[in-house]
């Protein structure tokens, strides 16, 4: 089992961190600190649910090889023995020059095949879904980025990815980039952002590009403990919470907890699904599945650092890790209709999680973790592909239904 006490020394003339040579399986850092990447924003924009790892002054952890779990850990954990063959479409805001090089420094430091964008696997588009122009820069939506298209490589490296920039974190321009993700037909779209739920009900354009027949669209449940978040608390979504996850507990030799920051709730403005049927909650419940998301407990990325941009091994966090997590489980088997409600369809599939809190709520269930379902970790965790598998178009909505025409 691996040791979770490992010795960091810091090298003051780089800034990075020194740390044993890199392996298939890298040691974890020890429990310490992390900050949010992305600034907090007004009402109109939507904020990246990635969360890094610090020292206790908030200086982010750069480290010289990885550190946080790899590919061969998050596959192990959720059960995924196969590599894949779907297309995974990834929404963020604003640009990532590096973002083909860096994700080929994931993929070789951990064996994955080559994702590149003269091969076709690998696709970098605004939020028109053209390849130009492309959006300015920004490190911490970067960053954001790198995570993204690292974790959905770690869970289906056989998949391919289409990386949608769109030209600023406004709700108006991320749906505008989820509506022209929709138009490729990907498996899955994956959202790793949140923001005002009363802005996006507000908006029902806006709401709306989120309904896609045929499609997964996964949404980070957020990082700020107890409390709804749109997209995820969209009836259209799947709506993706946060654990902690570590090593050891029973045959599957791993174990999971409620992460006490994934965000939860009952939805104050969107209807309640049909498939979703607690009793706590008369709207739309946060959540419907979750994974790893605790930085404590964190991942290997190798993403810019702030604030110089320079790329490196960090440890992320987050929500905005578990999104692109299952949206990469959905894309694994490329079927004809993935959708939320196959989860309630399969729950036996999946990893039920019983413990932790994200705060306090008058309805337990709300924000604490239960025997069946509860808000911060829905269902449980993927055991394997089975919870998401094709389901008949006949069990949706009939207003998903309704959007094969002109699909």
């Amino acid at each position: 089992m691996r040791k979770l006490v490992l010795a960091l020394c810091l090298v003051a003339a780089s800034g990075f961190l020194a740390v044993p040579a890199a392996h298939a399986s890298p040691n974890p850092l020890p429990p310490g600190k992390s900050k949010h990447v992305c600034p907090d924003v007004a009402e109109d924009s939507a904020r990246c649910h990635a969360l890094i790892r610090t020292d206790d002054n908030l200086n982010p952890l750069v480290t010289n090889v990885p550190a946080g779990y790899a590919p061969t850990d998050l596959k192990s954990a959720y059960a995924i023995t196969t590599n894949g063959t779907g297309t995974i479409a990834i929404v963020d805001a604003y640009g990532y020059p590096n973002a083909e090089a860096d994700l080929a420094t994931y993929r070789t430091q951990f064996g994955l095949p080559a994702c590149t964008t003269a091969s076709g696997c690998l696709r970098i588009l605004n939020q028109q879904g053209k390849p130009s122009p492309l959006p300015p820069n920004d490190i911490g939506w970067s960053q954001e980025q790198a995570l993204d298209l690292d974790m959905a490589s770690a869970i289906c490296p056989g998949c391919k990815l289409i990386l949608l920039e769109s030209n600023s974190s406004s709700f108006q321009d991320l749906s505008t980039a989820v509506g022209a993700a929709k138009l490729l037909k990907p498996n899955a779209i994956s959202n790793s952002y949140g923001g005002s739920e009363a802005y996006a009900h507000q908006h029902p354009t806006i709401a709306s590009k989120y309904n896609a027949y045929n499609i997964a669209v996964t949404a980070s449940n957020g990082d700020s403990g107890y409390g709804a978040q749109f997209p995820a608390s969209s009836q259209y979504v799947t709506a993706i919470g946060g654990t902690s996850l570590v090593p050891g507990g029973g045959a599957r030799g791993w174990s999971e907890s409620v992460w006490t920051g994934t965000g939860s709730g009952c939805s104050a403005f969107f209807p309640k699904p049909t498939w979703q049927k607690d009793k706590g909650c008369n709207k739309r419940t946060v959540g419907d599945v979750a994974a790893v998301a605790d930085p404590n407990t964190g991942v290997a990325a190798y993403a810019p650092t702030q604030p110089t941009g320079v790329s490196g091994w960090q440890v992320f966090g987050g929500t905005s890790v578990s999104a692109p997590i299952i949206a990469a489980i959905y894309a694994i088997d490329a079927g004809k209709v993935k959708h939320a409600h196959g989860i309630y369809l399969h729950p036996t599939n999946l990893n039920d999680i019983t413990t932790g809190s994200n705060g306090s709520c008058t309805v337990a269930y709300l924000c604490n973790g239960e025997v069946g379902y509860d808000g911060p970790t829905g269902l449980g965790t993927p055991n394997g592909t089975g919870a998401f598998v094709n389901i008949d178009p006949s069990q949706l909505d009939a207003d998903q239904v309704e959007l094969t025409a002109g699909q």
